[in-house]
């Protein structure tokens, strides 16, 4: 199957040039999609370029990343109600050097076979570019009116654009002419609020050197109840372990609702379309065993952290929510206990107490795990107390240096789900 009738079995094509699919089955293509270097990793969001620049190198084509130095120092208009703050060199030049080394992880750059990646950085051709130059060689061929009609700008003009703003479709295009030049890059693809921007670097190439270039878009990913995907309760889901951990990464694709795992199995995974409908049907004969979640959370995990990764993810799933005992807990180094716990709420206490015993139902009531000791001491004596996963069976208990897990921390459970991570210090 060749990459564009994948696409459209995948649901993901939004907007295609006429030629483009002819092109790509005819001849190894060199493609590129550009990455805005904003944040010092990707994240979830950017996982859909990152898979389709996947999927062109395994159906024999080039791939080119381009990381934008350049154009992340202007600000992209498109799907943008505000303008936004301006980055400087030094704290792009580190983004991109971060966004570099995740995308390494993802595609072949090896150099060793004809369809090896490329990384580019736009910052690189458009330093040296001046003005006046720009205005001259680049300007004259595109029209006020031509760029007054994208719907990028058109969204903006009731709340206002800036001439930086307005201009970035111009530089955008000016990327895909100079990779067209210079790269051979006959194809740019991006998501669907991108087709202004990349239709205007066509035009760029056929106005300045009567070239042919081409272009497709994916249709921009929105999870059931029609909001952003990619975000959590706690903000953007990122590739990068240190800003988002492993499990709360498995997690997020785990916890998606049967709708939306659905259709993200169908655009992430890479197993064929037959094997995802099969898995779709098994999971809509036994719902409650949250198979297509499942499948998802596990490919997506190994694909951008590792098997080693999805393993603790799996048994920090287990600590938290299935039968785990406290010999597993107590396994835990504090790095990955941490880990486990992110986002579990918190309650201090003074480790020098627990030498002598800490009453329990007093620390449940003072950290704020329940708002009285009685209310406490009433969920103790019904069994809905676990201390280091092991139920408590008096009142009376106390708090020692014991139950200290890697020194510092004590886990407290009431009830099957909600958990407070006790910090000894």
């Amino acid at each position: 199957m060749n990459l564009i009738a994948e696409l459209r079995e995948r649901n993901l094509l939004q907007d295609i040039m006429p030629g483009t699919e002819e092109l790509l089955t005819k001849e190894m293509v060199s493609a590129y999609i550009g990455f805005d270097p904003t944040a010092d990793s990707l994240h979830v969001g950017n996982l859909l370029p990152i898979t389709l620049l996947m999927r062109l190198q395994r159906a024999g084509h080039k791939p080119y990343a381009l990381l934008g130095g350049a154009t992340g120092m202007i600000g992209d208009p498109s799907g943008k109600s505000a303008e936004r703050n301006l980055l400087d060199l030094d704290v792009l030049e580190h983004n991109i050097n971060c966004q570099r080394r995740q995308l390494e992880k993802f595609l072949d750059f090896s150099g060793t076979s004809a369809n090896s990646a490329v990384l580019v950085n736009n910052y690189d051709w458009f330093k040296n570019f001046s003005f006046l130059e720009f205005i001259r060689d680049v300007g004259k061929h595109i029209t006020v009116n031509y760029m007054m009609a994208k719907d990028s700008v058109q969204k903006r003009l009731e709340t206002g654009i800036s001439f930086t703003e307005f201009t970035y479709q111009l530089i955008q295009g000016y990327d895909f002419y100079h990779l067209y030049k210079n790269h051979n890059v006959r194809l740019q693809m991006g998501g669907a609020d991108q087709w202004g921007n990349i239709v205007t670097g066509t035009e760029l190439i056929r106005r300045k050197d009567s070239g042919e270039a081409y272009a497709f878009t994916c249709k921009l990913i929105t999870k059931s109840d029609g909001s952003k995907f990619g975000k959590s309760e706690s903000g953007n889901v990122w590739l990068d372990r240190e800003k988002t951990s492993p499990y709360l990464f498995y997690q997020f694709w785990l916890n998606l609702p049967d709708a939306d795992a659905a259709k993200m199995a169908l655009i992430f995974s890479f197993r064929s379309v037959e094997e995802i409908k099969a898995t779709i049907a098994a999971h809509e004969a036994a719902p409650h065993l949250r198979l297509l979640q499942k499948a998802v959370a596990e490919e997506m995990t190994i694909m951008v952290h590792s098997e080693e990764d999805l393993a603790f993810a799996k048994q920090a799933s287990d600590i938290l929510f299935g039968q785990s005992s406290v010999e597993v807990l107590r396994s835990l180094n504090e790095q990955q206990l941490l880990e486990v716990m992110d986002g579990v709420k918190q309650a201090r206490g003074d480790k020098n107490i627990l030498a002598d015993g800490l009453d329990l139902v007093t620390f449940l009531a003072e950290g704020g795990v329940f708002a009285s000791k009685g209310e406490a001491r009433k969920m103790v004596q019904g069994g809905g107390i676990s201390v280091n996963k092991e139920k408590v069976t008096t009142p009376d208990m106390k708090l020692t240096i014991d139950h200290l897990l890697n020194g510092k921390y004590i886990l407290l459970q009431k009830g099957k789900k909600d958990y407070t991570l006790g910090i000894f210090e």
